[in-house]
């Protein structure tokens, strides 16, 4: 071979050593491996991660993962979330070095997952392309929109007295069987067609219970605009403790889009009772009914993330509806007025209540909304009149009455008057009645047109009313959603309208 050719293939040799060595990217990295002490009731101790954060994400053998929550000297606690019972002491525990996350985006709608982001409902695996931390920081106050814009729950009862606005955080609270959760899957049945996404959080719930709800939701076609997220009653404690900030984090994502959502927590009350066991199995130290110090602190910076964001950042909103358990009516108990304390009204459903029929049973007295008429429709102010206080009075003069004691005419009038109030505000589960209907019912009854009407016929009225307002012309439609509402001429008219329909039940014989 010519020496010039020979020179050629060293120079190239020597050009290809070159750039193999400048384009080297080693494949070596760290890892900081540690091993478990104890580990019992979905808790671990971990020796050996120095450098390990406070809720770093920790890796056990067999896929499963843990959240560090106490970072001593001489170990770690972790809560492990999942199925613990092949592990064992002297077993390897890895640093990921990253915080617990959740799958988020469009591809989770319609879908039934765990807190971790793996499907529940058979469907298969779900291909998301993001996640995001389930701890994250709630949006700054100058962020923040005022909450102007309602979000109508279908319950005459709620939208009319309790109004609950976009980006609101209304707590329903009530002793366990009174129908909290019902008030919860009526509002979101309600946002079909609203452009309000909705997450159902299930926290400790029963497995039949979950199921209940998942039917009644495909069964009102609501899952096509709601995701669930369940942590049932036999998960692990870590698992229900995560679960309602891993749906938060979802609800934010379609939040900082500019989109509407609603979140339902079922129910914090065991949220609340699985942190308690977590911080009493870590060694924490207890404080009021054993509950740890800081369990104000792991509600109210979850409650905070709901809000209405500004223009500048989107214009979406986070409404949160949590539901918490009382105990005998105590609404003094520590995590109900915790979670009063945090959030911007109430609405609670009383047993004495449920027990006589009324139904939905939400008690008037006890139940605000501190957002108020801000959060309502114009409308709802000249239907509604003085109803609050109407049957405020009546429920007073029907306990002052069952002594037997002897009334003038006018407080009869006001029985009676109050009488027709509840028979028009029970209303029945997964029926949700839309705003048009609520208007003429709810103005029909605070001007009286019900009065007159015998309380076994109410319902029938009630509908003959409503089909009234289901006939109204597009133009008192759009009126109706205006900012001044309906006018003199249109409010009168619709009057006329509901009093012909209400002669026409008066004029039947009775039965």
């Amino acid at each position: 071979m010519a020496p010039d050719s020979l020179n050629n293939l060293f120079g190239e040799a020597l050009e290809t050593m070159r750039r193999t060595r400048e384009n080297f990217q080693p494949q070596l990295a760290l890892r900081e491996v540690g091993v478990i002490k104890t580990v019992f009731n979905g808790i671990a101790s971990v020796s050996g991660l120095p450098n390990a954060g406070y809720e770093e994400l920790l890796k056990f053998p067999g896929e499963l993962y843990g959240i560090a929550f106490n970072l001593d000297e001489a170990e770690i606690g972790v809560v492990l979330l999942g199925d613990h019972w092949h592990l064992q002491a002297g077993d390897e525990v890895e640093r990921t070095g990253r915080v617990m996350d959740v799958p988020v985006g469009e591809e989770l709608i319609g879908r039934v997952i765990d807190p971790l982001g793996r499907p529940l409902d058979g469907k298969g695996r779900i291909a998301f392309r993001r996640r995001l931390p389930i701890e994250r920081s709630a949006p700054a106050i100058m962020d923040r929109a005022p909450v102007n814009v309602p979000l109508q729950s279908g319950v005459k009862v709620v939208d009319a007295l309790i109004p609950v606005g976009r980006g609101q955080r209304e707590l329903i609270l009530g002793d366990r069987q009174t129908g909290k959760t019902s008030i919860a899957i009526d509002t979101i049945v309600n946002q079909r067609g609203q452009n309000v996404l909705c997450i159902y959080c299930a926290i400790g719930q029963r497995a039949a219970a979950v199921a209940k709800v998942m039917a009644q939701l495909e069964e009102k076609g609501a899952m096509a605009y709601t995701i669930a997220v369940v942590s049932e009653g036999n998960d692990p404690p870590g698992h229900n403790y995560i679960a309602p900030y891993a749906a938060t984090s979802i609800g934010e994502y379609f939040m900082e889009a500019g989109r509407d959502v609603l979140i339902i927590y079922d129910d914090l009350t065991q949220h609340a009772r699985s942190y308690r066991e977590i911080a009493l199995l870590l060694r924490r130290p207890p404080g009021r009914e054993a509950f740890p110090g800081d369990i104000f602190y792991i509600h109210s910076r979850l409650l905070e993330r709901a809000t209405h964001l500004s223009k500048e950042k989107g214009g979406g909103s986070l409404t949160a509806l949590p539901i918490v358990e009382t105990e005998a009516q105590n609404i003094a108990a520590y995590i109900p007025t915790n979670l009063i304390s945090i959030t911007d009204g109430q609405i609670y459903l009383s047993p004495t209540l449920f027990e006589l029929g009324v139904l939905p049973a939400i008690d008037v007295g006890k139940s605000v909304s501190r957002v108020g008429d801000k959060a309502q429709l114009p409308v709802y102010r000249t239907a509604t009149g003085n109803l609050k206080l109407d049957y405020a009075q009546f429920e007073e003069l029907e306990s002052f009455a069952r002594f037997g004691a002897r009334l003038d005419e006018r407080s009869r009038q006001v029985l009676e008057h109050g009488r027709r109030i509840r028979a028009v505000l029970k209303q029945p589960e997964l029926e949700p009645v839309p705003v048009p209907e609520q208007i003429c019912v709810l103005l029909a009854l605070t001007k009286g047109l019900f009065d007159p009407v015998p309380l076994e016929k109410m319902k029938v009225a009630e509908q003959e009313v409503r089909s009234v307002a289901r006939e109204l012309p597009p133009e008192a439609i759009q009126e109706l959603y205006s900012p001044k509402g309906w006018g003199e001429n249109t409010l009168q008219s619709v009057l006329q309208q509901c009093q012909k329909a209400i002669d026409t039940i008066k004029k039947e014989p009775h039965e």
